[in-house]
């Protein structure tokens, strides 16, 4: 059985080849441009000379919540540009950034550099908020990809943020690079050299919100299913969203799906409430 120290030496370089990185990342390339209204655009330093894109979209109120977005293998901050002002008019700044080879980012994209590059983006957007004034709770969340930066943080760093969000999550990573066109068994790789998505959840007691479409077809609903059950915080939530896929959740919840968040990030820090007496 592994334990916490074993998983935060893990070395994910066994994925570090181009049959897996060519499938597991997409990256695109944008210039920076003009920073929208209401935004902050900063560039993270995550190694010597080697600096990842993050956009963030500030709510009005410096002790708005806020949440640190960890996004899809194929999408870029640029992508939540329609999306931010509709946190940032719910009281809720949205920090999104981009990983290495993505948007204006410099670098390359690997397996160990989306593990190791979360703890210095962590580091330097917490490092803003305080010099900005911002009180807030933060939450971090994962979408998709984004799920694996957002499980390691909560395994080693839970203690620096009050929430957590899963979105369209994946709890075992073969059946994933199956689902992208990869051969695991081909390239001799199993679960063991895998993220350990549900290894790191199982040690994550603080407010948790699983999202997950019903018809995902690349990471199927089961996935979540596991997260959630094998999570031990009291405070956790699993939303299954009929009728939806992979990437289209938000279009198909509409309002709902901010309202979702909002409400989680509202009870951030609360103590989760007791049954009554009798009542089941």
């Amino acid at each position: 059985m592994k334990t916490k120290e074993h998983i935060i030496k893990q070395d994910y370089s066994r994925l570090d080849v181009p049959a897996v990185l060519d499938r597991l990342f997409c990256p695109r390339r944008e210039e920076r441009g003009v920073t929208p209204d209401g935004c902050v655009d900063l560039e993270l330093e995550v190694e010597e000379n080697v600096c990842v894109g993050a956009r963030l979209h500030l709510a009005e109120e410096l002790t708005a919540p806020n949440i640190l977005l960890f996004h899809g293998n194929g999408e870029t901050v640029g992508d939540y540009d329609q999306v931010g002002p509709f946190f940032s008019q719910l009281g809720i700044s949205l920090l999104v950034v981009d990983y290495r080879g993505y948007g204006w980012s410099g670098g390359t994209p690997t397996a160990t550099n989306l593990v190791r590059d979360c703890y210095p983006v962590f580091d330097r957007l917490r490092e803003f908020l305080a010099a900005a004034g911002r009180t807030g709770p933060l939450a971090v969340m994962g979408r998709s990809l984004g799920s694996v930066c957002a499980l390691e943080l909560a395994a080693f760093r839970s203690g620096d943020f009050a929430g957590l969000i899963i979105e369209s999550g994946l709890a075992w990573t073969m059946p994933v690079l199956e689902s992208l066109g990869v051969d695991p068994a081909a390239l001799g790789l199993t679960e063991e050299v895998g993220f350990g998505n549900l290894l790191k959840i199982k040690t994550y007691h603080k407010p948790v919100l699983i999202i997950h479409a019903m018809n995902d077809e690349l990471i199927p609903l089961n996935h979540a299913g596991e997260l959630q059950a094998v999570c031990p915080a009291q405070a956790r939530e699993l939303q299954m969203v009929p009728g939806a896929g992979h990437n289209d959740i938000m279009a198909k919840t509409g309002k709902m799906y901010f309202e979702v968040i909002k409400k989680f990030v509202g009870r951030m820090g609360r103590p989760p409430r007791r049954k009554k007496p009798g009542v089941r």
